[in-house]
């Protein structure tokens, strides 16, 4: 995959959500910039997660995130990858340790776009963040990386009452329940 293919998946992505349908283009037109696929572009570039279910859909695995002390999905920069799907998967390898990790759809998931705030040495700015479904073992020991605080399945009735209000996590949650292609 290179930025002509995320480029088309992007033409092609429709979401009835309309919080999530007012990125899709400031993403496309983040598409022809080579340097979005770096953190070093100030103004905001590409990050890829991964949306990680359980074979019977009925837990995610989420993450204690260490630098923004919130429960997210796993994820990551693309540090000029233009393979989004490899770097979700990358991604949640990496900070979950799960190797039964299985791509379930190649097309996008779900995006979102959201600001970073400002830490030392690096200003405020925005992660176009591409997300993938993926499924795992649940069974698996979880190995927590330098990058969280905890690892937790988290069951879908329960994700609300861990996290609090998140709107893109509560999309994702509901685009699973509501999702064919997932069964």
């Amino acid at each position: 995959m290179d930025r002509t293919i995320l480029k088309s998946q992007l033409e092609k992505y429709r979401t009835p959500y309309e919080e999530e349908s007012v990125f899709i283009d400031s993403f496309l037109e983040l598409t022809d910039d080579p340097l979005a696929y770096k953190r070093e572009r100030i103004e905001g570039h590409f990050t890829a997660s991964a949306w990680i279910v359980n074979k019977r859909r009925t837990h995610t695995l989420l993450t204690l995130h260490r630098k923004l002390g919130r429960w997210l999905q796993l994820g990551g920069h693309a540090d000029g990858d233009e393979n989004l799907i490899d770097v979700a998967m990358k991604e949640a390898r990496e900070e979950s340790g799960l190797k039964s990790l299985v791509l379930v759809d190649s097309t996008i998931f779900d995006l979102d776009k959201h600001i970073i705030p400002e830490r030392p040495h690096v200003p405020e700015h925005f992660h176009y963040d591409v997300r993938y479904i993926l499924e795992a073992d649940i069974n698996e020991p979880l190995q927590i990386s330098d990058e969280s605080i905890s690892l937790a399945w988290i069951t879908f009735d329960s994700v609300v009452d861990m996290i609090g209000y998140n709107p893109s996590i509560l999309r994702m949650l509901e685009k699973t329940s509501k999702s064919e292609i997932l069964l």
